[in-house]
């Protein structure tokens, strides 16, 4: 078993956080915690269970038991919301541009600051000094690939259908001047550094595409278990030679939205958790793990945007 101070360590690593983010998290002082991690004190019951709690949250779990899974998913499903209800709300749709443009770019090695994202989207004519043309234009192109789907599902509404198309123009917004092959199916073989996982051959990826459409554009039973299973199998195609998972994470908002559901926003501070898995999903086919993430970002994107 990790000692307290191990794991204190490891969230301080994997949630890139400060000591003072972290005291804040577990609600002690920041002298306090420096005690806990240089073993000049030791936690009581209650803040051993907080630091599990949070090491668990931070760094991922290893199984999950036969009650958690069903009372967060029943928990999520009853976050509702509609797709009018976010684009006529000026305050909640700004908001959720921010968090997410934020969130899903910092995954992908972004270093603007959540200050820095408003302030490009904000005044399309900002320039950051401090920041790469790149990361600002990363951000203005999330926003309108985002709006682009939001724009599609309110006008289709009931009638909405994911398409091979849709996907490939939500990429050309997404990555447009980043990538040259932005829009287009990857022509090469790639790899997802860190990861076992394999990856579809690029002469399958039009076919692989197509059987998850086919797949995501029939009733689901359980919307939580559809959108994990969906972001799973789009991750391991990996259809474009980068975007992917901001891509599949755009797909993910999307399809809670259609079930009227609140989105799942991954947020940056549970990377390590989110890869974790994902990878699970892939190398054993199994999906409750990442069906309980999902659950558990719904609920915490509920409590974000604050309705």
């Amino acid at each position: 078993m990790k000692k307290i101070s191990a794991k204190l360590q490891k969230i301080l690593n994997d949630a890139k956080w400060t000591q003072e983010q972290l005291a804040m998290a577990l609600g002690v002082p920041q002298k306090t915690l420096n005690f806990w991690i240089n073993e000049r004190s030791k936690p009581r019951d209650k803040s051993v269970r907080a630091i599990d709690d949070l090491y668990l949250d931070i760094v991922g779990r290893t199984s999950v038991n036969d009650a958690l899974l069903p009372d967060a998913e029943k928990e999520a499903l009853a976050k509702k919301i509609s797709v009018k209800e976010i684009i006529t709300n000026d305050e909640l749709l700004d908001k959720v541009t921010l968090y997410l443009t934020y969130h899903t770019n910092t995954i992908e090695g972004s270093t603007m600051t959540l200050a820095d994202v408003k302030e490009v989207l904000d005044d399309d004519n900002r320039v950051l000094a401090h920041k790469t043309a790149k990361e600002q234009i990363g951000a203005r192109n999330h926003r309108t690939a985002l709006y682009y789907l939001l724009d599609e599902l309110n006008v289709h509404g009931k009638d909405f259908k994911w398409s091979k198309d849709l996907i490939l123009q939500t990429h050309l917004r997404l990555m447009n001047t980043l990538i040259s092959d932005a829009g287009t199916f990857r022509n090469h073989g790639v790899r997802i550094m860190g990861s076992h996982t394999t990856l579809a051959n690029y002469l399958k990826v039009p076919e692989r595409i197509e059987e998850l459409i086919e797949v995501i554009n029939k009733p689901a039973e359980n919307p939580i278990e559809r959108i994990a299973w969906t972001h799973a199998t789009f991750e391991q195609i990996h259809p474009f030679g980068d975007g992917n998972g901001r891509t599949g994470r755009l797909i993910m908002f999307i399809q809670a939205l259609q079930n009227g559901i609140v989105p799942p926003l991954v947020v940056k501070e549970r990377k390590q958790a989110y890869y974790k898995y994902l990878e699970i999903s892939h190398l054993e086919d199994k999906y409750e793990l990442l069906r309980l993430f999902v659950a558990e970002s719904i609920i915490s994107t509920d409590k974000l945007i604050e309705r």
